[in-house]
């Protein structure tokens, strides 16, 4: 599934971009150690894993051998790994980690000019192989450098006609060649902003259908943008409570692929279809959302671990409740986190569907 796609997905990457380098100050042994059994890639540059029997340190994601619990000691880094007389793994170079977040840095500020370089150009500015560097900084930041650099370019322009300037001034200001290149780019983007969100729904359209699936009726709702609602046992009144200033109509012909892969989703969660989404949130939502989107299929994370996967190990409840917020289930996954001890703990549509949907996806 394409992760929190268009402008909400590159808003995602802003949030990344700018926190590429965020690092756990303050370890928690029992989400380090889980996350060392999960060889959760998530966690590589966050600390590192310090092995006493024998005297090195390796990401958290590292493939060799796990070791015994009780042999395993947690830095925040490799330098503080060295300074206890720790040497770095060969296997999974821990130390490259730190080279990597500072190339992807630079490579953000290179894609935010007026002018962002090609990729070979990107690539060569920060000493990685094109190829290399291009599922690098995907991995890191969630959208291809390519995406990236349209992302900043059509936030421009919003920015610029928000401000009220003439429409052709906004497109060349934003640094797009012609009118014809920033319509080309924006089509099919021009879904709820995230003041259209907030503001109930204003100046958007949102079709509507109510499907069957084996876990009872399901809402699909969408803009031309993506889907901006999916649930369960709701209506198209629930739309109007949500969106009481958009105009809302049934969806027809127009909505029938998306709803297809929405039943899919459902059906088979373990495999979801790539479908666009039009959601809006706080920065901290959208890192939420993003790191769910993350979790593989048949496993699970407590909210503990989310909220350590965003860098901010200490807001446990602010991560539940922006898991709760979460306007597309499914296709957003938060029925994959679980409590701390393991169990299912709530779900807005029923523990019964989140357990179903949860072992489905082990099948």
């Amino acid at each position: 599934m394409r992760p929190l796609c268009f402008e909400s997905k590159f808003r995602d990457a802003v949030v990344f971009a700018g926190a590429i380098t965020t690092t756990m100050t303050s370890i928690d042994s029992d989400i380090a150690w889980a996350a060392i059994q999960r060889r959760d890639r998530s966690f590589d540059g966050k600390f590192v894993t310090g092995v006493l029997t024998t005297g090195i340190y390796c990401r958290p994601s590292c493939a060799a051998r796990q070791p015994a619990r009780k042999n395993v000691r947690f830095f925040a880094g490799g330098a503080a790994a060295r300074d206890a007389g720790l040497r770095a793994c060969k296997r999974c170079l821990p130390d490259d980690v730190a080279r990597d977040e500072v190339a992807i840095a630079e490579a953000v500020k290179l894609l935010e000019g007026d002018e962002p370089p090609k990729l070979e150009e990107l690539a060569a500015a920060v000493g990685y192989a094109p190829h290399h560097f291009h599922r690098l900084f995907k991995r890191h930041v969630g959208v291809t450098p390519a995406a990236y650099a349209r992302g900043k370019r059509s936030q421009r322009a919003e920015e610029a006609l928000a401000n009220n300037k003439r429409v052709t001034d906004a497109i060349y200001d934003a640094g797009y060649s012609g009118p014809s290149r920033f319509y080309a780019e924006t089509k099919g983007r021009l879904g709820m902003t995230p003041t259209a969100w907030k503001n109930g729904g204003t100046g958007a359209v949102i079709r509507y259908a109510v499907a069957d699936t084996s876990l009872g009726k399901m809402l699909v709702a969408a803009t031309d943008k993506g889907i901006c609602r999916l649930s369960f046992d709701e209506d198209e009144s629930e739309l109007h409570r949500r969106f009481p200033n958009a105009v809302i109509e049934a969806g027809g012909d127009a909505l029938g692929d998306l709803v297809k892969g929405a039943v899919a989703a459902v059906e088979n969660p373990s495999q979801m279809p790539e479908l666009p989404l039009d959601v809006a949130g706080t920065a901290f939502q959208q890192a939420v959302w993003q790191e769910l989107q993350r979790i593989p299929a048949g496993e699970t994370r407590s909210y503990a671990q989310i909220a350590a996967a965003v860098g901010r190990p200490k807001a446990v409840r602010a991560a539940g409740s922006a898991n709760g917020a979460n306007n597309v289930a499914v296709l957003i996954p938060c029925h994959r986190v679980v409590r701390s001890d393991g169990s299912a703990g709530g779900y807005a549509y029923g523990t019964e569907r989140k357990e179903a949907l949860l072992e489905r996806e082990k099948l």
